[in-house]
């Protein structure tokens, strides 16, 4: 029998702000020294109150705007009851029956499917448990670090409608890519301000029924998450094929075995004992505020992508490199922005040249030096341009181009005084080629006699004393034509 998988994911993403959720210090704690950065709110000493953070509520409504969602009047905040040592206060304050946004959607990158968003609510994050292991058990321990306890977090609940790990992949790409160019949060997995959970089951293939699902943990990279989401439906697949019974259980990842292992059982439901948080009313959410955030949202990536292929010319698999990071994206409007243009294929076409080197030798040296924004480069926009004007008019050859740009990507010069200085100008035109041309013609009577016998080899040789001649700097195209010329 063929099977399919039914995948549903929950995301955890951390907000940039520069306070905790309820209190006053700091939100920027992972350089911080453990224990360093805390209040009595996020200890939870007896007689705090939580005060709610205005600035991560309306991230929260940006995140639901950018996913289509509906964005909830009044919403309100609530109490999960559990018991674990990360958890300062003995329960979370999070959102059980109000969340903030509902009823959304993500569109898959070249996929065209459309993935459902279920909710997206505000909560707290918890401490942070560092555990010292030992050969003996007896003497290992665990500290806690309460640094990030408080920490803005926003869960991104979706429908089960992912049916493997490339739209998986796809989902997470999309949605990180939402949130850093919305700006509210570095969605980075590594770090830890990106989590994700899975929920995976599986069913005979076209059946609509939902069977037992399996929620899987501990992933901190996409590769990662694709990797266990792989296994997961491996390993339900052959133990339905063996006659065995799928429970309800968390399962953590070992990216070191490349296999999910047994973390706790959810054969019963866990009772949270949720109830409302006594200690923070409902918040109305005017529609006046939703208009003016609203008004403030960036151009998101599918729109971006869509207006460089229309005006831009882009291909779709350029227009998807450019806008992988809102940074070069606004930096490769600003470098095209800089021309004056005739029509749409003089745009289009300077535009593709533009894309071109950002795609290619700027990716490469910032790769080479670990930059992680094209602005941390010394090349101004309107030097990139500068530099692509000339070598679009053959005013510069490749090699040479490649040169000035290193120089200009490491100093900041400007390419027309780069060219001139280094000699670097194409030699074009009659009056200066005809001399160096005749010249060749005369030292090379061999390679004369042997093209005009039909040798076709010899004009690529003549043409290459040229170049030899001129460093490179001749114009070949036209150096070709006046030797076909001289020799007819």
């Amino acid at each position: 029998m063929e099977y399919e998988a039914v995948i549903g994911l929950e995301t955890h993403v951390q907000l940039k702000t520069k306070s905790k959720m309820f209190s006053n210090s700091s939100a920027e704690y992972q350089n911080a020294e453990p224990n360093s950065i805390v209040d009595p709110v996020s200890m939870a000493l007896p007689g705090t109150l939580p005060v709610v953070n205005k600035k991560a509520v309306e991230y929260a409504i940006r995140i639901g705007l950018a996913l289509n969602c509906k964005i909830t009047k009044l919403t309100k905040f609530d109490r999960k009851n559990y018991t674990y040592p990360d958890l300062m206060k003995g329960y979370q304050i999070t959102q059980l029956d109000h969340p903030i946004a509902t009823k959304g959607t993500l569109e898959l990158d070249n996929k065209g499917k459309q993935i459902r968003i279920n909710r997206v609510h505000m909560e707290e994050d918890v401490a942070r448990l560092i555990h010292y292991p030992s050969s003996n058990d007896s003497d290992s321990y665990s500290l806690v670090d309460i640094n990030r306890s408080g920490t803005p977090l926003m869960e991104i609940v979706t429908e089960p409608d992912l049916s493997n790990s490339e739209e998986v992949e796809s989902y997470i790409n999309s949605l990180q890519q939402i949130i850093r160019y919305i700006e509210v949060g570095t969605a980075n997995m590594e770090e830890g301000s990106f989590r994700c959970d899975a929920n995976i089951s599986i069913r005979p293939k076209g059946s609509k029924e939902m069977n037992t699902k399996v929620e899987v943990k501990n992933m901190n990279r996409i590769k990662a998450v694709t990797r266990a989401v792989d296994y997961e439906i491996k390993r339900q697949i052959k133990m339905v094929n063996k006659g065995e019974r799928i429970i309800q259980e968390t399962r953590g990842w070992n990216d070191e075995k490349g296999i999910t292992i047994s973390q706790r059982s959810k054969e019963e439901a866990h009772d949270y004992r949720f109830f409302p948080e006594p200690d923070i009313p409902p918040l109305e959410i005017r529609d006046e505020w939703i208009k003016k955030i609203s008004d403030s949202m960036p151009e998101l990536p599918s729109k971006m992508r869509y207006r460089f292929k229309e005006y831009w010319g882009l291909s779709e698999y350029d227009s998807q490199l450019i806008t992988t990071s809102l940074s070069t994206a606004k930096y490769y409007e600003e470098v095209c922005n800089n021309g004056t243009y005739k029509s749409n294929s003089d745009r289009h076409s300077i535009a593709k040249e533009v894309a071109n080197w950002i795609i290619g030798e700027m990716t490469r040296l910032m790769n080479l030096e670990g930059k992680k924004s094209i602005y941390e480069t010394k090349i101004t926009p309107s030097n990139l341009f500068k530099l692509v004007e000339k070598f679009r008019n053959r005013e510069i050859n490749n090699n040479s181009a490649k040169k000035v740009f290193e120089i200009m990507y490491h100093d900041g010069e400007d390419p027309i005084k780069l060219i001139k200085d280094l000699g670097f100008e194409v030699i074009s035109g009659s009056d200066s080629l005809s001399p160096i041309i005749d010249e060749i013609i005369e030292k090379n009577k061999q390679a004369v006699n042997d093209y005009k016998n039909g040798k076709e080899a010899s004009l690529k040789f003549l043409i290459g004393q040229v170049m030899k001649a001129t460093k490179g700097q001749a114009n070949a195209s036209e150096a070709s034509q006046l030797i076909i010329s001289k020799l007819s």
